[in-house]
């Protein structure tokens, strides 16, 4: 099943459109390995790790774990909770048809007060982040397919994307859309953004010294950002194809790419890698304090915390 959902999911990023997501010129590519960043540690022993989000509160990371399909209401989907040092302090914190939780295949994480908040198909799921009592659970609609990152604006809305993909039971892949993000303000849903122009939309990231959100695509190579109300995400710079996971520190994008197997940093519209062969990395997590930059690998159940060294 993960071969073939890897292979699936490489198709589509091959198959999308690119329409004026053209890549950057060769001379804006900055390649040369940052040796400031370094490998401090790794996890192993998830099961499909999608996501990793810092709680700075607890002192604790907590990582999704899609544990088979990404399409299927399965029941079996779980998060851990890790130590400050990346250690299991709990492997099955939060899990599927125990105590009352559901979680079928949950991605994206946020965190707005108390609750820890999970992007799970076509449901956003909330969590007593201390206990993991389930507290909520926000139905968004029949036309969510693919609910995948998920970030807390400044006013508590949270935005989610919807990649608009479907998997069968054998792991094929379909796009029948449409590529949205979604805004859920309590018990409300509302479409924030959709069309094309997304491209698989897949990480999201608020950055405040910007004021506004940046947006990744899985489907294409247009990074962007955004501001809710707008048409249409002003292009920012382009990746090598094939994003996930999107956070910001110092003021710099960081992104992960399936395409080429790293971790890199927008600055000045032009990438410079951080990291290199980590394979089908997803969605970071990131404790600005240490600079600690926490990596699901997808494909290898495991999850690589690196040290950031000066962006620029």
């Amino acid at each position: 099943m993960r071969s073939s959902l890897l292979l699936a999911l490489a198709a589509l990023a091959a198959c999308a459109p690119k329409k004026d997501a053209a890549p950057p010129a060769a001379d804006s590519v900055a390649v040369v390995p940052d040796t400031a960043t370094v490998k401090i540690s790794a996890t192993d022993g998830f099961s499909t790790p999608e996501s990793v989000i810092w709680d700075a509160a607890q002192g604790v990371w907590f990582v999704s774990n899609i544990n088979g399909n990404p399409s299927a209401k399965d029941g079996n989907g779980f998060i851990s909770r890790l130590k400050a040092d990346g250690t299991v302090d709990s492997l099955h914190f939060i899990v599927g048809g125990a105590n009352g939780v559901t979680l079928n295949a949950p991605k994206g994480l946020a965190i707005t007060g108390d609750t820890l908040w999970v992007a799970d198909i076509d449901a956003v799921r909330g969590f007593q982040r201390i206990t993991g009592a389930p507290v909520a659970s926000v139905a968004v609609g029949a036309k969510a397919h693919f609910l995948n990152d998920a970030v807390a604006g400044p006013d508590g809305t949270l935005y989610i994307t919807d990649t608009g993909i479907l998997f069968d039971a054998k792991g094929a892949a379909t796009h029948p859309g449409p590529d949205r993000i979604y805004a859920v303000h309590g018990r409300t849903v509302s479409v924030a953004a959709e069309g094309d122009w997304l491209e698989r939309p897949n990480g999201i990231a608020w950055d405040n010294g910007a004021q506004h959100y940046l947006l990744v695509p899985f489907g294409g190579s247009a990074l962007r950002s955004w501001a809710p109300g707008a048409a249409m995400g002003d292009s920012i710079g382009a990746g090598p194809g094939s994003q996930d996971g999107v956070e910001i520190l110092d003021g710099t994008p960081l992104i992960t790419s399936w395409a080429d197997s790293t971790v890199f940093a927008l600055v000045g519209g032009a990438r410079r890698v951080l990291v290199h062969g980590v394979n089908a990395p997803a969605d970071i997590g990131l404790d600005r304090a240490r600079r600690l930059l926490a990596i699901p690998l997808f494909m290898d159940n495991r999850v690589e915390f690196w040290k950031v060294g000066a962006l620029r």
